[in-house]
């Protein structure tokens, strides 16, 4: 089947939680989250979930888990916390999760943000991959990262990965 049959069969409408895993931002402040919700719901996407969570990667693991648990949830998207501060540990938190690992999510994506930002790129930790049958994608904190990701690879094919996932 052709990526566009399997495009043609994928759900429009996913189910999505957002999760900004920040020390310091509240909900006033979170421009990623809220643009990231702004993007999905934009798509015709559903944010069935919203919260920030301090870097502490047990509480991180903890949540996502959770989340991935939910049968209303078809994919969880994270900002923040995947770079290589101290303090940044969405990236291990996450990882150890996951099921399968979508090694081109953060290929492209630093491929993207290279064109943009140049050799600073290869800091980012943004990664992907699926929890049983959901999606977890997780994104870097800064917004302008987040509108590149969402625009130009989430968006695009976030139909095409819940209806991969649900097989």
């Amino acid at each position: 089947m052709s990526t566009a049959e399997h495009k043609a069969l994928a759900p429009n409408r996913a189910r999505v939680f957002v999760l900004t895993v920040s020390d310091t931002r509240t909900d006033d402040t979170d421009t990623s989250g809220r643009a990231i919700s702004e993007l999905l719901e934009a798509a015709g996407h559903h944010v069935a979930g919203k919260t920030i969570e301090p870097d502490e990667p047990t509480r991180v693991a903890e949540l996502v888990r959770q989340q991935a648990a939910i049968a209303d949830v078809d994919a969880i998207i994270t900002t923040g916390g995947t770079g290589l501060t101290s303090r940044d540990s969405t990236f291990e938190a996450v990882d150890a999760l996951l099921h399968k690992r979508l090694p081109g999510f953060g290929e492209l994506f630093r491929m993207l943000s290279y064109q943009d930002i140049g050799a600073a790129a290869m800091l980012s930790r943004a990664t992907a991959g699926t929890i049983g049958r959901v999606i977890v994608i997780c994104l870097p904190g800064s917004e302008k990262a987040v509108r590149l990701a969402m625009t130009n690879l989430v968006v695009p094919e976030l139909g095409h990965l819940v209806q991969q996932a649900r097989k």
